[in-house]
């Protein structure tokens, strides 16, 4: 198994967050992580890297408990999260973004991630302040990815993008998918998580509420919207 987390809580000071929050993703899985905004989403993946560190339960990352590491040694063990902020460096150039935590070894290239995002290829020179919001996505990923990661947490990579980005990520994500990286994915374009996914977990007021095969979810609508749709 290549991530396992057990019975996590997580605080932000005296509110809980999330509750008792248990899942899995194997090799080569990728896990759709869905819930109405503020059900513990970003939160989940904040607390996996610790970002907001657990109060307790725990989390393994092929079979190590990682939970009490700092946020820097969970991502040099292979753990990369691509944040909803996306956090840019402004003022660097799309290639200074990218290549900035290259590590040897990494199957990412500069040249590769190229490969994976041809629209980056002629804006290698621009400041990364000067993207659009779906450049900046795609050179997020890339920059994530040039770390050479085995499993990668994504928070709504698709959001508040054109169209026509939002198709560019998700091919992306498809081929990274059949690279047989580990992804564990927070997104809102149900669409988009369907065709990606694997596993559905879904997460009601910082809980697991329900969780399936993807293709129980799209033989079955309405046991998604239960989770989903507006109240």
């Amino acid at each position: 198994m290549m991530l396992s987390v057990e019975s996590i809580d997580t605080f932000y000071g005296r509110s809980q967050a999330i509750h008792g929050v248990s899942f899995e993703v194997g090799e080569n899985q990728v896990l759709a992580l869905l819930g109405r905004n503020g059900a513990g989403k970003s939160t989940t993946l904040r607390s996996i890297m610790a970002v907001n560190p657990i109060s307790r339960g725990r989390i393994r990352y092929k079979g190590r408990d990682i939970a009490a590491m700092a946020p820097n040694a969970i991502a040099a063990l292979g753990i990369t999260l691509v944040p909803e902020t996306r956090d840019p460096f402004y003022l660097l150039t799309v290639r200074e973004n990218i290549m900035l935590g290259h590590r040897q070894g990494s199957p990412y290239s500069l040249e590769r991630l190229m490969d994976l995002f041809p629209l980056l290829r002629p804006l290698l020179a621009k400041k990364g302040g000067e993207l659009s919001g779906g450049q900046q996505q795609m050179m997020v990923i890339a920059r994530a990815l040039a770390m050479g990661p085995q499993l990668i947490l994504l928070d709504e990579p698709s959001q508040g993008l054109a169209p026509i980005m939002v198709k560019a990520v998700s091919q992306v994500l498809g081929e990274l998918k059949k690279d047989g990286l580990s992804i564990v994915l927070v997104e809102q374009n149900l669409q988009m998580a369907l065709k990606l996914a694997d596993h559905i977990v879904m997460l009601e007021d910082g809980s697991v509420a329900d969780e399936f095969p993807v293709e129980v979810g799209r033989a079955d609508p309405k046991r998604l919207e239960k989770y989903l749709a507006v109240h």
